[in-house]
């Protein structure tokens, strides 16, 4: 078995990749039908992280990393590492020697559905990381996982080659085949929120469709 070839997968282009490190997760969000965020554990080391990258999925056994050893030696350049742990939070799965090689790999970020450990270093460093929680206890190495299957992390499925984006909102994944239209979706969104803020410093402060929600709701209108 070649290691190697669990990195060969179909990743959205540079220009897509481009193009939504443009816009916050919450506009995606929105646009894909507010789905893909994980579950609000799963949290930015710091508030400034942001990572934007296609998913190199790894699972794992509870508190074991053998497979996240794996998957920093051989995933490339931008890929971010989305780690299946169970949401266990009994051990760490990383620290700073691993933060250490992924950023010497070039990798886009972490997002691990688990504990990690070294806090105060890793929070003062500029590679992205999102965990569930933080633990000093180190994990096993000794356990099978595997390796750019689909996974379910923080409550979304995420399959190799998704869209992963995050920041102090949170982390939001949106399918590979649906990143072209949800980042048009987001270009228009973008631009009707910033029509509404001129509308606001212009004094409409009521919003053009909440009357017809009202209605809607059997609520009589403003």
């Amino acid at each position: 078995m070649s290691y190697a070839s669990f990195s060969d997968f179909d990743r959205p282009s540079p220009a897509l990749l481009e193009r939504a490190r443009e816009f916050q997760p919450a506009i995606l969000c929105d646009v894909a039908g507010r789905r893909g965020t994980m579950h609000a554990r799963i949290r930015a080391l710091a508030p400034a992280m942001k990572l934007c990258g296609p998913a190199f999925t790894v699972e794992v056994r509870p508190g074991d990393n053998l497979m996240l050893h794996v998957a920093l030696a051989i995933a490339r350049p931008g890929d971010v590492l989305v780690v299946d742990g169970k949401a266990d939070q009994t051990c760490a799965l990383f620290g700073e020697l691993m933060a250490t090689q992924a950023i010497a790999a070039g990798l886009g970020g972490l997002v691990v559905d688990a504990a990690v450990r070294d806090l105060d270093v890793l929070a003062r460093a500029p590679f992205p990381i999102f965990s569930a929680g933080a633990n000093p206890c180190g994990p096993t190495k000794g356990l099978p996982g595997k390796l750019s299957i689909p996974v379910s992390v923080g409550g979304v499925s995420v399959s190799p080659g998704d869209l992963v984006i995050g920041d102090a909102d949170g982390v939001v994944v949106i399918p590979r085949a649906d990143v072209e239209t949800v980042l048009d979706a987001a270009e228009e969104k973008v631009a009707a929120e910033d029509r509404r803020v001129r509308e606001i410093a212009a004094g409409v402060l009521i919003s053009p469709w909440l009357d017809d929600a009202l209605r809607q709701a059997g609520l009589p209108a403003l």
